[in-house]
């Protein structure tokens, strides 16, 4: 399979280059025309099939062009074809066409590659650039009572933003992280001359819970991670498994007024608080808080959220 990066061929790449500028300038007509060339070069290109896709689906708006949107989505399967661990995130443009095959619309190998690349500039793009809150927001939303935790695992760590905000409040402090990039850097960060983190584990969210003890941990945290997961009945029942009777959990989703989960243009899922509820009640969870949140902002206006704190039953 061609390189996700190049097609091997440099008139190809060229002009690859050309027809990503055509679209990003708004000329989908000029970047389709130019992605076919490129096929002609070089047909194995997922990246390539990936751009005549979007390509085509901007020239079926606004009309909703129902021919333009079916070649669109047969480019995008091409693209699926070739690469189909799907690290580019074809799947999430499918879902939207309605073409979904039933996997995740965003699988772990394209968030893998997203944030293995948005590594080295994402805090000060996403603290600087998008005003984002979301460990604060969490922390102020813990009660306090309990002061302390003897077990705290960060869900989706990243860099370790959540990390050195709940840092005070954790004896024992584990991260997991699909981008190994991003834990590179959390491993990095001190907090009182020692590693933030105790443990740090590359590894899918949902996945690590499963391998952990059931009963095990006193506090799971999620800032702006489940953005990236369409159901949360599955993570929150792994949440519930690991966390001692009284434990919490405590993350940021952003919402939407309709049912379920939605998955939007920013390639992010909103969830509906109906969702969020159903998946609490099925995770052996309570709700103490479920608040409007704006965790960050895109194109200068706030993204809306919720701030959600769960407690484990007894039972």
């Amino acid at each position: 399979m061609a390189s996700q990066l190049s097609s091997g061929d440099l008139l190809a790449d060229r002009r690859y280059r050309y027809a990503d500028t055509c679209l990003a300038e708004g000329d989908p007509a000029g970047a389709a025309d130019l992605a076919e060339q490129v096929l002609e070069i070089a047909p194995r290109y997922a990246a390539a099939w990936l751009l005549l896709g979007r390509a085509r689906e901007a020239l079926a708006e606004p009309g909703g062009d129902p021919d333009l949107r079916a070649a669109a989505a047969r480019a995008y399967a091409r693209a699926l074809a070739i690469d189909p661990d799907d690290t580019l995130g074809v799947r999430a443009h499918l879902v939207r066409l309605g073409s979904s095959d039933g996997l995740p619309a965003l699988s772990p190998s394209y968030v893998r590659a997203l944030f293995d690349g948005y590594a080295p500039r994402f805090e000060r793009h996403l603290v600087e650039g998008l005003g984002y809150v979301g460990p604060d927001l969490v922390r102020d939303a813990l009660p306090n009572d309990p002061p302390h935790f003897a077990t705290a695992l960060d869900l989706g760590c990243g860099t370790g933003l959540m990390g050195a905000a709940i840092r005070d409040r954790a004896g024992h402090l584990v991260g997991v992280d699909l981008s190994p990039g991003m834990l590179a850097l959390a491993r990095a960060k001190l907090w009182k001359e020692r590693p933030l983190y105790d443990r740090l584990v590359a590894g899918e969210l949902t996945a690590f819970l499963g391998d952990e003890p059931a009963a095990s941990a006193d506090l799971c945290l999620a800032a702006d991670v489940l953005i990236y997961v369409a159901d949360l009945g599955p993570v929150l029942a792994g949440m519930g498994r690991v966390l001692r009777p009284g434990g919490l959990a405590a993350f940021t989703v952003q919402s939407h007024d309709g049912t379920g989960a939605a998955l939007g243009p920013d390639g992010r899922y909103a969830h509906a608080d109906a969702h969020i509820a159903a998946a609490v009640a099925g995770a052996g969870l309570e709700t103490l808080t479920l608040r409007p949140a704006d965790v960050r902002r895109e194109a200068g206006r706030p993204v809306p959220g919720r701030v959600v704190v769960l407690r484990r039953t007894a039972a």
